[in-house]
């Protein structure tokens, strides 16, 4: 009789824990760009997926270099990021298994309303960047290797100016960090080596100038208390174009990764429900991305 009900006390304790040991194998790590968590939409996405498929996902914000390096390192089992052709040297170098395009909105250059270097209206954000560097305006740089640090780059070489290449150590979760870059020369080029937010909030500080991509600006503009007082001076330009895509990192160069799920993860992410629930974030009736999956 004890040892019946012995056993009868141990098959309660397996049922009792098994939920939590299978929702415990759900979880998947992500690292993403700031901008995905900062401008809202992961909190959209993310609770909608754990009921659709009980998908758990532990997220990891920061640059969208820092995200790469990540996967590299087999430390996620997938990135959300946005610097496409960083994503497909990742897949081609076999540290991802595909590339799925998830969604995209574009790259704005904020100021002040004074507008010191008279960018506002200019259809090109190379001569938008141009005339702030001949201002000598106060520039705000993310500087941490981020996908908007990318773009920027790529904008300043747009310029034709004379840029040079310099190094710096940035503190990222704790740890130091070198980034080296491509950037004009001049005390009016900041580099702080942050994140979206704060790099916002500290051109806003010192009334300068700072490119962000639309999302997390609306996000700040609109969606809190305090606003933004900072304003889009130049858009439009096909350059500034900003597309998102979401890797789950190969198995064959890291084993241990959660693969099955990372990958349902990205699959849902470009199924018609998730894609529906892209389209549909917004804030003041302006719509934050775009779904791009066909």
């Amino acid at each position: 009789m004890k040892r019946i009900a012995t056993l009868f006390v141990i098959a309660l304790l397996c049922l009792c824990l098994a939920p939590s040991a299978f929702a415990g194998d759900k979880v998947i790590k992500m690292s993403t760009t700031t901008s995905t968590q900062a401008s809202g939409l992961l909190d959209i996405l993310l609770p909608a997926l754990e009921k659709d498929t009980g998908i758990q996902v532990k997220v990891i914000a920061k640059g969208t270099g820092a995200a790469i390096r990540d996967g590299m390192d087999g430390n996620v089992d997938v990135i959300f990021v946005h610097a496409k052709s960083r994503e497909e040297a990742f897949v081609a170098e076999g540290y991802g298994t595909k590339r799925y395009a998830v969604m995209h909105n574009d790259f704005v250059i904020l100021g002040p309303a004074s507008d010191p270097a008279g960018i506002k209206g200019d259809a090109s954000a190379a001569d938008a960047l141009k005339k702030i560097a001949l201002a000598k305006a106060l520039f705000v740089s993310r500087g941490d290797d981020s996908g908007t640090h990318t773009k920027e780059q790529a904008l300043w070489q747009a310029t034709g100016l004379q840029l040079e290449e310099k190094t710096q150590t940035i503190v990222k979760k704790g740890k130091e960090v070198s980034v080296t870059a491509v950037q004009p020369n001049g005390d009016w080029y900041n580099s702080i080596g942050q994140g979206m937010g704060k790099a916002l909030t500290f051109a806003e500080e010192k009334a300068g100038y700072v490119i962000s991509d639309r999302g997390t600006y609306l996000k700040y503009k609109f969606g809190r208390d305090q606003g933004l007082n900072l304003e889009v001076l130049c858009e439009g330009d096909p350059l500034l174009f900003n597309p998102y895509g979401v890797i789950p990192i190969n198995p064959e160069k890291f084993p241990h990764v959660k693969y099955d799920l990372a990958k349902q993860f990205a699959e849902w992410l470009v199924s018609a429900r998730g894609q529906k629930l892209i389209n549909d974030y917004r804030l003041v009736g302006r719509p934050l991305f775009i779904g791009d999956a066909k």
